[in-house]
This record gives structure tokens, C-alpha cells and sequence, in this order.
């Protein structure tokens, strides 16, 4: 066992934070974002693909989201997927393209999204914990195998708790973007 490496620890909690930021980007906010469309899957040709391989998603206005089919065919399926997905979303077909309005949030449906919200960031706040715990795992360990001594491993471990406390930061400073984005009218 090699001693253990802190940059791979820190990869892995900024990974929880881009997590966390993709999750937020598929969070409607009244405003149009392309994000919005990520889980919408489309049967297209035989199976199940994400809507942006059968179509090109545009925002050309701040609440309107402007879907290009790109196969004549496959513009019943694209506006059954929107439909479907449960966005609330409803498109408006207008030859290969689909205008999809966003509709503005009531005040309930921007609460419930704030908590959304605040689930996500306190998942992402657990995977971060759990990041901390594997290495501090693994700090003692290698501390037991004799790679690195009892000092390093303590000031090995500050490290690792300095990245946790900063990646819970992002996470709360994120969260308190979306919720501000979410809250506005």
C-alpha cells in the first residue's frame, strides 16, 4: 500500500460538488435553461435515448425553451417525451421545431423546490463526509503498515478535514444561489 494520496481525495469531493451542481441545473427556476430537458429520454429508432441526441435544445428567450428535431419523423415521440417526463412542461409543435413556454413557478411549487434543493446539497454534504472517512481510513492504515508516521498522518488528516470543511462551504454557498434563483419572482 502506497501512502495515501490527498489530491485524489480532494477529486472526489469536487466531484460531489459538480454533482451537485448538474442536479441543481435540472431544477426549474421559472427561467429557461436547457438543463431543464436532461431527463427527458426519447424512443427513438427501437430504444431509449436522451432528447439531445435526437434534437438540438435552444433558449432563445428567457422563458421559452426551442426544441429542433432533427428527423421529421420523431417529433410525435419528442413531444410525448416533454410530456411525459413530468417537467409540467407543455410543447408547442410548430413544424421540425417545438416551443416549449416555461411556465412561472407558484409560490408553493418555489418552496418545494427549495427543499429539493436543500436535499440534494445534504446528500452531496453526506458523500463528502463519506470521502473524509474513507481517507482518514486509509490514513490510518498506512499509519499501522508504517508507510507514514503518527505526525504525518495527524497533519495528513487536518488536510483532509480542511478539503471536507471547503467542499461543505461550495455546497452551502450553491445552495443558497439556488435558493435565491428558486425564491425570485
Amino acid at each position: 500500500m502506497a501512502k495515501p494520496d490527498l489530491n485524489a481525495v480532494r477529486d472526489r469531493m469536487d466531484k460531489s460538488v459538480a454533482a451537485l451542481k448538474e442536479e441543481f441545473n435540472g431544477l426549474r427556476t421559472g427561467r429557461a435553461n436547457a438543463g431543464l430537458l436532461e431527463p427527458v429520454r426519447v424512443e427513438a429508432y427501437g430504444s431509449t435515448s436522451p432528447l439531445n441526441a435526437v434534437a438540438a435544445i435552444s433558449v432563445p428567450e428567457p422563458r421559452m425553451i426551442s426544441v429542433s428535431v432533427w428527423d421529421k419523423g420523431m417529433v410525435g415521440p419528442v413531444e410525448k417525451a416533454i410530456r411525459a417526463a413530468g417537467l409540467g412542461l407543455n410543447p408547442i409543435v410548430d413544424g421540425q421545431t417545438l416551443r416549449i413556454p416555461v411556465p412561472p413557478l407558484t409560490e408553493e411549487r418555489r418552496k418545494e423546490l427549495a427543499k429539493l434543493a436543500g436535499k440534494y446539497a445534504e446528500q452531496q454534504k453526506i458523500a463528502v463526509r463519506n470521502v473524509r472517512r474513507d481517507a482518514n481510513e486509509e490514513l490510518k492504515k498506512a499509519e499501522k503498515a508504517g508507510e507514514i508516521s503518527q505526525d504525518e498522518q495527524k497533519k495528513m488528516e487536518t488536510e483532509v478535514q480542511k478539503d471536507t470543511d471547503a467542499a461543505i462551504k461550495r455546497i452551502d454557498e450553491a445552495l443558497k444561489v439556488k435558493e435565491v434563483e428558486i425564491m425570485q419572482v
